[in-house]
């Protein structure tokens, strides 16, 4: 069985955590009704936790659509501006139910770490101060993307676990 270099699993995890960064910011700024797409399907684990975690300035949010209704309903526009992002491969081997979709070798199966930080602006006065703000994601692998269509819409990653926070 053929194992997953460190050359490919850095190279899938950059271009992971950059294609997310580059699709993920602009739904938040511009396609908030996209935003559960973004997301693992909520379940619940054997220690009963449910699936993702989602943290907002250290409040829990319970689920995608309720994440997806605190920024169309609760929250002004925003314009967020990513500065600088970090990934590490969390687990090489990830798999939620069973084998991963892709050939081992292929480093598609795996978790990753990513750690963004930015300036982000709630409202559109140019008057209204920008805040620094700090971002863990868990991202995993979506299985459905690996057996859609070429063309698919099928998001590659998906948020397992979030946690946002304003930087004073």
């Amino acid at each position: 069985m053929t194992t997953l270099s460190a050359d490919t699993a850095t190279k899938v995890s950059t271009e992971a955590a950059q294609e997310f960064i580059d699709a993920y910011y602009p739904a938040l700024q511009s396609s908030r009704a996209k935003l559960p797409s973004f997301y693992t399907p909520p379940t619940t684990g054997s220690d009963g936790k449910t699936l993702p975690v989602l943290i907002f300035n250290g409040n829990v949010i319970p689920d995608p659509l309720s994440m997806q209704t605190l920024f169309e309903k609760e929250m002004p526009s925003t314009t967020y501006e990513v500065q600088a992002f970090d990934c590490q491969v969390l687990n090489p081997n990830y798999s939620a139910a069973g084998p991963g979709p892709y050939p081992p070798e292929s480093g598609k199966n795996m978790s990753i770490l990513l750690s963004v930080s930015g300036w982000v602006r709630f409202g559109d006065s140019k008057e209204v101060p920008i805040r620094g703000f700090s971002e863990s994601f868990v991202l995993v692998p979506n299985a459905e993307a690996a057996v859609a269509k070429p063309k698919g819409n099928a998001r590659k990653w998906l948020i397992q676990s979030q946690n946002f926070r304003l930087v004073v």
